[in-house]
């Protein structure tokens, strides 16, 4: 396996912050800011960009999201809620047990309402039923992407992998940078994602800074379901909305 700057391992500071990457100075091509913060319990946050968008994403924990109640307990188990809102947009969190939340940004000159997404109102779809033994069959949570959120600069979702299966298969490529943010159901839990020719481990809260344009398909080891947050950074005038599969590879849509 080889690492450098295309995937990351990082770790908690003190403050209970974790820095995936901005778009000043860490991973700039990615084109988003993108932090997880660890929540003990009692603790608050506030939170209020005057320049960027935000979606707020529960990964596991209990907390009050400007007075509303959200609870998930399992990545693996539990469907998730993510909250977005624009810039200049106030918002408090409250842990009531340890939690996590993921912070996706970027910047957005315009305006929209809040929305919430919830596993009611959370667009969910598994593919890669009876395709390769099953081998390839994962869900797929699309929180807001160019079609149900166009006012939007990102895209942001969740992958659900069940043990011993394949992701973003057959492999595909996109002209749009892309960040993954790795969780499995056990800390031990590990993967692989390949970039082009090169693969790359994948660890419980790693992460992938997925160049624009390199095909990037990824498997988890059996006995380890994963689940990984699937973040896109927009073009102006261009949203993600392709995929275009490894031509080698290509025929294996023949059994689609």
């Amino acid at each position: 396996m080889q690492s450098n700057e295309e995937f990351g391992y990082p770790a908690y500071d003190a403050g209970g912050e974790m820095v995936l990457t901005r778009a000043a100075d860490l991973y700039p091509n990615m084109r988003m800011d993108i932090t997880v913060y660890r929540f003990l319990p009692g603790e608050e946050r506030s939170f209020c960009d005057a320049l960027q968008e935000s979606a707020f994403l529960l990964l596991e924990g209990h907390v009050r999201v400007n007075g509303q109640t959200l609870c998930r307990a399992s990545v693996i188990d539990d469907p998730a809620y993510c909250l977005h809102v624009c810039k200049g947009t106030s918002v408090r969190i409250e842990a009531l047990a340890q939690s996590e939340i993921l912070l996706q940004k970027t910047v957005n000159d315009g305006t929209f309402a809040p929305v919430l997404y919830t596993p009611e109102s959370t667009r969910r779809e598994t593919f890669g039923k009876g395709q390769f033994e099953g081998k390839a069959q994962r869900t797929v949570s699309t929180f807001f992407d160019a079609d149900n959120a166009p006012y939007s600069n990102m895209v942001c979702g969740e992958i659900l992998i069940p043990q011993g299966g394949w992701s973003s298969y057959p492999p595909h490529m996109h002209p749009h940078p892309e960040v993954y943010y790795y969780r499995f159901g056990h800390p031990n839990g590990f993967g692989a994602c390949f970039l082009d020719d090169a693969a790359y481990q994948i660890r419980d809260r790693s992460f992938a800074a997925v160049p624009g344009g390199k095909y990037h398909p990824q498997v988890n080891a059996p006995g380890y379901p994963m689940m990984y947050v699937w973040m896109i950074r927009h073009f102006e005038g261009y949203p993600w909305r392709e995929r275009n599969f490894q031509p080698e590879h290509a025929w294996l849509l023949d059994d689609a």
